[in-house]
């Protein structure tokens, strides 16, 4: 009899999260949950941790950390894709929380780590600590409180990740964050929701790692400037998130998913062969043709019409997603 296949990193994380709220009141879970959408889609930074005690913690991993956890993967994911013979050999979180991102990166590199996880919320922290206990890769995570913002230290890393942290933050702190990852990091990635003013906050960043020396990996086929029309649009993309029935009950609903829309950037100090284009939105499949708007290193936005004369590469464009390397590999 084969042996059963090892649990994904996002099984096992699904897993940890399915007893967190045991003898939690539903009631006192869906107000940290209302109180919590409303810091996520507010406007105001604050200088406090949002998560202030166990109960919203718990609540926070059970709403956001499938969501946080996929976005990033994906983010992480297209970086991968363009320098696949990259591998981080250490790793800090900033504004961690609970450690979604730490779980994204042992995905995308299923190895053992040097990792920190760095959040201004003890209790926070503490829960990530609880869910870290069952994925043997990541038991010797730090998990380290530290103020996020303008007097930021980072130790050395390759590899810094900042995701759903800007928007809590004054300028000033968002600016003196991304500094001190460009500092420290072989590479930084930072993801924000996919709104338009997370995809400003992460054009700005993207702005400063460019002028700290980094080169754009994903989702940019450039290192120029974006070539997005500020107040017209905006780039995001989304990930598919499953949903456990905890996670069906502290958000509502009914739907065994949901997709989370995000914004990032992933860039590096080492050499990148840039891709020709990538998918910057949902791929339109009409009868006999398929319709990819397109970010190219040359023409910048662009909308490209396959059809079945192009044989094989219609297979493919019916078969591309939004946020895909096109033409593919």
């Amino acid at each position: 009899m084969n042996a059963p296949a090892p649990a994904s990193p996002a099984e096992t994380l699904r897993a940890a999260l399915a007893g967190l709220l045991d003898g939690l009141p539903p009631k006192v879970a869906a107000q940290a949950v209302d109180r919590l959408i409303a810091n996520y889609r507010g406007t105001t930074p604050t200088d406090a941790p949002i998560l202030r005690d166990r109960a919203d913690v718990a609540a926070y991993a059970a709403y956001r950390m499938p969501a946080t956890f996929e976005a990033v993967r994906a983010a992480l994911d297209a970086f991968a894709d363009v320098v696949p013979r990259w591998v981080p050999g250490s790793h800090v979180d900033v504004g961690g929380g609970t450690g979604a991102a730490t779980w994204a990166v042992n995905a995308t590199w299923p190895e053992e780590r040097p990792v920190t996880v760095l959040d201004w919320a003890e209790p926070a922290l503490t829960l990530g600590r609880e869910l870290v206990a069952g994925n043997p890769l990541l038991r010797s995570a730090e998990w380290r409180r530290a103020r996020i913002g303008a007097e930021l230290a980072l130790p050395d890393a390759d590899l810094v990740t900042v995701s759903y942290v800007l928007g809590e933050l004054t300028e000033a702190g968002r600016g003196a964050v991304v500094d001190a990852a460009a500092g420290a990091a072989q590479a930084v990635v930072i993801i924000e929701p996919g709104t338009p003013d997370g995809y400003a906050r992460v054009i700005a960043a993207r702005d400063r790692l460019i002028g700290a020396g980094f080169h754009v990996a994903a989702p940019c086929p450039h290192s120029a400037a974006c070539p997005i029309v500020p107040g017209e649009d905006w780039c995001h993309f989304s990930a598919r998130v499953s949903r456990s029935s905890l996670h069906r009950q502290v958000k509502g609903g009914s739907l065994a998913y949901e997709d989370e829309k995000f914004s990032y950037v992933a860039a590096t100090r080492g050499a990148v062969a840039p891709v020709a284009s990538r998918v910057v939105r949902r791929p339109q499949i009409r009868k006999g043709q398929v319709l990819l708007d397109l970010c190219e290193v040359e023409e910048g936005l662009r909308r490209a019409t396959v059809t079945k004369r192009h044989g094989l590469l219609y297979k493919e464009a019916r078969d591309a997603a939004w946020g895909d390397v096109w033409p593919p590999a």
